[in-house]
């Protein structure tokens, strides 16, 4: 049986049959739900599904409450009481489409149904909410939130970064978007008939938060488990209010930075090497890294030699406008390679902490086998973040950052003379560009 929140008793249900206060701890990076069950039932009966189903009964002075939570895709009995008032809810938060089943028992114990609801989103208001300050998650997951509008015929209001929203709103009309001071302001979670938190849960080893572990399904796909639909990747569609070139002539985006040293390229002339060989080729290379410098502690990382410098805090649009035009994009397991994704550039991706399968498929990824290497899909490594120099199996030894310290250039390189692009650039007339047509 499902595991249930404490239920309230019978003298704190007659004085308030709203769900206990939550005990203190860190912050949230969502917006909570409403105090109380959004929807209103038979008899002063309240419930929604919001994380997780909820059901607010209230307090009976003769007879009582027999309530009944129901999978109702497996058939299975989730959780079933008798009370004279009570607060009820499920323990999974994710998407499970629950019956609601609620009878009032009489002293002799007779039963008289007075609730029957099964979930559906279908014309209902959905709450779906995306963490800030991660540009790369939310073009992985936003796929799924669109997929799950459409399956589920829901009003579906996503609650993401401002920044990000501008890219997103006029390519998808049906879908409302907020950010996550919108949501509180507005009062969007008080008329929310379901909620959900995409995000990923590093500790959740119970399942309540997703079904199955985000480091076995990946980063991405780990949304359309945690939503219910068909894990099946997609890029975004990106609206650009600028979709004119940036500059004439062929070039390459690369972008070097990232949160933390693991993500690095750390071969000390990778970049080096893999910039002089695109520009023999005839190409510009163009960083558009939001920092030229970056790092912590006495490691900082520099934009690296010969590549033109188009960092700085600019609107995600610009960058989106570069990588829309790139012959390809050279770039790390970050935020810029799904915005890149996302584009429509072919993405040569350079990665040795994380699996394949964390990222979006490319046949220009790199990763060396020889080298220990996935360790962030390892679910017995804790990633943290506050940690700028992680490396949880051979950290402070000569193998720290082995992952990507042993991918050479030429290997990076060898990946890039796959890309049509770089190839084709040998047989363009002077002055044409050999860079993707608009309809690519």
């Amino acid at each position: 049986m499902d595991s249930l929140a404490p239920t309230l008793t019978p003298e704190r249900a007659a004085a308030d049959p709203s769900p206990p206060a939550a005990p203190v701890a860190n912050k949230s990076p969502y917006p909570p739900p409403a105090e109380r069950p959004t929807q209103q039932g038979p008899d002063g009966i309240r419930f929604d599904f919001n994380n997780g189903a909820r059901v607010a009964l209230p307090p009976r002075t003769e007879g009582k409450w027999r309530v009944r939570l129901r999978d109702l895709d497996t058939g299975n009995i989730l959780f079933q009481s008798e009370n004279q008032g009570a607060y009820v809810s499920s323990s999974k938060r994710y998407y499970v489409r629950i019956g609601i089943e609620v009878w009032a028992l009489n002293d002799a114990g007779a039963a008289t149904e007075v609730l029957s609801h099964d979930y559906n989103a279908a014309g209902q208001d959905v709450l779906i909410q995306l963490p800030v300050g991660t540009v790369g998650d939310t073009m992985g997951w936003f796929p799924y939130v669109a997929r799950f509008a459409a399956v589920r015929h829901a009003r579906v209001i996503c609650a993401m970064s401002g920044l990000i929203i501008p890219l997103l709103r006029d390519a998808y009309p049906h879908i409302r978007f907020v950010t996550h001071e919108e949501v509180i302001e507005q009062k969007i979670a008080e008329q929310a008939y379901a909620t959900y938190a995409v995000g990923l849960f590093f500790t959740d080893r119970d399942n309540v938060h997703q079904p199955t572990d985000f480091r076995h399904v990946g980063l991405h796909r780990t949304a359309a488990y945690i939503l219910g639909v068909d894990p099946a990747e997609e890029p975004p569609r990106l609206h650009l209010e600028d979709e004119t070139w940036p500059i004439a002539e062929p070039y390459v985006c690369i972008a070097v930075q990232s949160s933390t040293q693991c993500k690095y390229w750390n071969n000390p002339r990778g970049w080096h090497d893999v910039i002089a060989a695109i520009k023999a080729r005839g190409f510009r290379v163009i960083c558009i890294d939001q920092k030229p410098v970056h790092g912590g502690g006495i490691v900082w990382n520099h934009i690296p030699h010969g590549a033109e410098d188009e960092t700085g805090d600019r609107p995600l649009a610009e960058r989106a406008r570069w990588l829309r035009h790139a012959a390809f994009f050279v770039g790390l397991s970050s935020g810029l390679s799904w915005l890149a994704w996302a584009a429509g550039a072919p993405v040569v991706m350079i990665s040795g902490f994380t699996h394949p399968t964390n990222e979006f498929a490319t046949p220009y990824r790199v990763i060396n086998w020889h080298a220990c290497n996935s360790c962030w899909n390892d679910p017995r490594e804790l990633f943290d973040h506050k940690d700028f120099l992680w490396c949880p199996r051979h950290a402070n030894t000569p193998r720290q950052f082995e992952c990507t310290r042993l991918i050479t250039a030429q290997q990076v390189i060898d990946a890039i003379s796959r890309v049509p692009e770089f190839a084709a650039l040998s047989d363009t007339p002077p002055g044409a560009s050999p860079a993707r047509s608009m309809s690519q």
